[in-house]
Formats: C-alpha cells, sequence, structure tokens
C-alpha cells in the first residue's frame, strides 16, 4: 500500500532511469529484473527488496553518498505509524488515503453530502456508515467508525493538519442520525471554526449551481516539497487517487473557485448557529 516515502522513492528511481535514457527494458536486460517489477516499483506499488534496489542504483550511475540516502528512503517507505490491527480489514484504497492523510501538511476537503470526515461526530459518522453501507454487519461497521475517528487525531497532535473544509448547505440539512445527531454534529462544526488550523465554510442553496456539484475531493499538501499534491475521489465506481500536475491545477481551482462562492466564515457560523437552533 503506497506511502508518502515510498511515492517519492518511486519518482526518484523514474527519474534516474529517465536520466540514463533507459527503458525498463533496458533495465531487465542488464540486470534481469522482470519488467512487472521494475513497473510496479516505479509506480510505488511494491518496496524494492535491497538487492534490487542496489543493483538500480548501480546501474544508474548513483554515488555511493547518495546510495545510503536512498536506501534509507526506501526503509522507511513502508512504515505506517497509523496502522492498526484491524485495518487489514478495511478497503486497501482506504488505508492508503489514512496514510496519506496522516502524513499530509495541509487538506482541502469539498463535500456536497456529508460533514467531512475529519469533522464527524462518532455518532453521524456511525449513523453515515451504516446507511451507505447497508449491507456491512456491525463489527464491519464500528471498525469504520473506530478508523474515522481516530483520523481525527491528526487535527489535535502538536504540529496538527491544517484543513479547510467547504461544504454544500445539503449536507447539514440532510437529517443524519435525527435531530439530536445534527445537533450535535454543527456544535462539533462550531467548535472547528474557532480553530486556528481550521478553516470551514458552507455553500448556501441561493448560491446557485456551482462547481463541486459533480462530487466530492479531497486535495492534500505534504510538508517535503519534493512530494507532490494529491487528489482523492471517492465514488460510487470506487476511489480514485490522482497526481498529475494538470490534475492538480484542475482540482486547486476548483476550490478556489468554491471558496469564493461559499459563505465567509463569519456568516458559516451565523448559518451554523440558526441550524443549531432549529434542531
Amino acid at each position: 500500500m503506497p506511502t508518502v516515502r515510498l511515492r517519492r522513492l518511486a519518482a526518484e528511481l523514474r527519474r534516474l532511469r529517465t536520466g540514463m535514457q533507459l527503458t525498463r527494458e533496458d533495465v531487465t536486460a542488464q540486470t534481469g529484473i522482470n519488467t512487472a517489477t521494475l513497473y510496479r516499483i516505479e509506480t510505488a506499488r511494491v518496496r524494492p527488496q535491497q538487492h534490487t534496489l542496489i543493483a538500480l542504483l548501480n546501474l544508474y550511475g548513483v554515488p555511493e553518498p547518495q546510495h545510503g540516502e536512498i536506501q534509507a528512503l526506501s526503509q522507511g517507505a513502508s512504515n505506517q505509524g497509523w496502522l492498526r490491527p484491524y485495518h487489514s480489514e478495511l478497503p486497501e484504497e482506504y488505508t492508503a488515503y489514512i496514510s496519506f492523510e496522516a502524513e499530509a501538511r495541509a487538506v482541502r476537503n469539498y463535500e456536497s453530502l456529508f460533514v467531512p470526515g475529519l469533522l464527524q461526530t462518532e455518532d453521524y459518522a456511525r449513523a453515515v456508515i451504516k446507511g451507505v453501507l447497508p449491507m456491512a454487519s456491525t463489527r464491519e461497521i464500528e471498525q469504520r467508525v473506530q478508523a474515522r475517528i481516530e483520523r481525527q487525531g491528526v487535527l489535535t497532535k502538536s504540529d496538527p493538519l491544517h484543513l479547510w473544509a467547504i461544504m454544500d448547505e445539503a449536507s447539514l440539512r440532510r437529517m443524519v442520525g435525527g435531530p439530536e445527531v445534527m445537533h450535535e454534529q454543527i456544535r462539533r462544526l462550531t467548535a472547528a471554526i474557532a480553530e486556528p488550523h481550521m478553516m470551514l465554510q458552507v455553500i448556501p442553496f441561493n448560491a446557485g449551481a456551482h462547481a463541486g456539484m459533480p462530487g466530492s475531493f479531497v486535495l492534500m499538501s505534504f510538508p517535503e516539497v519534493e512530494d507532490p499534491e494529491i487528489i482523492y475521489i471517492d465514488s460510487m465506481a470506487g476511489d480514485l487517487f490522482l497526481e498529475a500536475e494538470a490534475d492538480v491545477r484542475r482540482y486547486g481551482a476548483i476550490f478556489d473557485n468554491l471558496r469564493a462562492v461559499a459563505l465567509s466564515p463569519d456568516d458559516t457560523s451565523r448559518l451554523l448557529a440558526s441550524l443549531a437552533n432549529e434542531m
């Protein structure tokens, strides 16, 4: 399962190979490393074995001092401190998302129908998961609830994740779990607005059609400049990760458009207060 460090290692090995003007077939011919294996290494599907990595570095003419840096990157590529024993039973794409989120510096999240996962109360999360996965067992639901609540630790650690969340008003009007659950959820959102590392905006119904209507997305950025931003999209057809520069620019522009049409944080706070009173 990919991590930020594994993506960085894969990108570095691709850069070294193309810098030598070698195709994957050339590398296979000169090292005996299977072409399919090389493809999986260069797309961050797997971490290379030590002897495979050394063979690649030797072929690419990497100086000895740099060997140690790249090998250290490889050794840390599978280090996932967030992993819990039951996470192996969650979908691979979801655990990959948790891994990236745990290492991110900032997240920009647009949601059209849900409260963002990082801001959900436990009762809201349980009601959402039950509704979205009607065939899931009680055990599966509780595992997902636990994973979602554990994820929220990124907002309370000593160097917290910076979260900018934009929601459509529809996500607040839908009575997930009933009035009491929604009232508590809105109180949680109101508290989040006051946190310096969180920005929360709502796109009101009277804003009309907007660029976020096709669906939700998450844009994650990381502390190291070498680590490109990632777009994550969760859909009925499956989870999707995008990292091409064109996609990152496009979704970044969409997010900028959404924040422009959304209510200001102060107006969002007033809307939340009004909704809380209604409930």
